[in-house]
């Protein structure tokens, strides 16, 4: 992580585009099938132990949400209806929107399949306005797609982030160079990408609501409340990112994880489900390549336990050589002796971290232009 910056840079250094989809996955699905328009749709979720992983807007008005149990996003909306996923059909779409973006810069930097930054400082089409460049990809997804995005545009990463969650659905915010204090100091601290609700209520609870009441508290402060994150904190509540927009970048950690049917009860069932895990995650792994296009390695391995009534541990494990794939289930198992409940597991996930590419980002050249 980045060391805190003593003095506000000039914020005039880059012109970055966040684009986010519109309920990607619940869009797809109302645009492919119209008797789910209008209608509260929630993707996945169906079944007793299944989770929601998109919801439409219709739905979202009853306080259903990605990540939801299915059986509590029926109870908030009696009219929910499920549908499966159809990741094929997410993927082509992602294809289509991610083909828009390239026409207009190459340093494309996907975060998901609904969602990219875009750096748009030195662009293919010559245009000054990154706000033009946003209002004209927002309508060519919607011209070639049928579906609408929402975009942040601003003069780093972070802003950007933030900027497009103001005016969504189908909206777009700016938050011109001259407007980045102003906007920070009046943000809610709940607002702020990266601080979730238990950092939030930590803040609250030190009468910290808006950006510029973080603003107050010294580097020193947040590196002892919050370790190493302080120093972000200490970063964003100044509007200051120096993060490039990396195009095809490895992410930081590869994982994958299962929510079972029926709870998992006794160590046989527990091993066999790991064993699973960790041949999706050597399929998932395998896939990846470094920057040298060599094989993705890592040195730490993660295993993520939920249980019956919903707690979650983690429980980590870092060696001083990359670990081999055959190694994975065995790790997993180890890391799952170690637990500290003895109860029943709906959910598994493994992972690994710590992985062999460096970041070599480097500093951009400062620049003034028009938003």
């Amino acid at each position: 992580m980045n060391e805190a910056k003593k003095d506000t840079p000039n914020t005039s250094t880059r012109k970055i585009i966040h684009v986010d989809m519109d309920a990607f996955f619940a869009s797809v699905e109302q645009r492919d099938f119209p008797e789910l328009r209008g209608k509260p749709v929630a993707v996945g979720g169906g079944g007793q132990r299944g989770v929601v992983a998109a919801a439409s807007y219709e739905a979202r008005a009853y306080g259903v949400r990605s990540a939801m149990p299915g059986a509590i996003a029926a109870r908030k909306c009696p009219g929910l209806i499920f549908v499966k996923s159809r990741f094929d059909a997410y993927k082509e779409v992602s294809k289509q929107i991610r083909s828009i973006f390239l026409d207009y810069t190459d340093l494309v930097e996907p975060l998901s399949l609904d969602e990219a930054y875009l750096d748009v400082t030195h662009n293919k089409k010559g245009v000054h306005s990154a706000t033009l460049i946003a209002e004209e990809i927002r309508a060519r997804i919607f011209a070639e797609t049928q579906l609408t995005a929402s975009a942040g545009v601003s003069v780093n990463k972070f802003l950007a982030k933030v900027a497009s969650d103001v005016n969504k659905p189908n909206g777009i915010t700016l938050i011109a160079p001259k407007d980045v204090e102003a906007f920070i100091d009046q943000l809610p601290i709940e607002r702020f990408y990266g601080i979730g609700k238990v950092t939030s209520e930590k803040l609250k609870r030190r009468n910290i609501y808006f950006g510029k009441d973080l603003k107050v508290l010294e580097l020193n402060v947040l590196n002892q409340l919050f370790g190493k994150s302080g120093s972000y904190f200490y970063n964003i509540c100044r509007g200051i990112d120096d993060r490039e927009v990396k195009p095809n970048r490895i992410p930081k950690s590869i994982s994958c994880e299962e929510t079972y049917a029926q709870n998992l009860s006794n160590s046989q069932a527990f091993h066999e489900a790991i064993k699973r895990l960790a041949e999706r995650l050597t399929e998932r792994i395998s896939n990846q390549k470094t920057k040298q296009n060599q094989a993705v390695e890592g040195k730490s391995i993660t295993l993520k336990i939920k249980y019956a009534d919903f707690s979650q541990e983690t429980r980590s494990k870092t060696f001083s050589s990359f670990i081999k794939p055959k190694d994975f289930a065995s790790i997993g198992i180890d890391l799952y002796e170690q637990a500290i409940k003895d109860d029943e597991v709906r959910l598994l996930g493994l992972g690994i971290s710590k992985l062999n590419y460096e970041d070599d980002s480097s500093e951009a050249a400062q620049l003034t232009f028009e938003f």
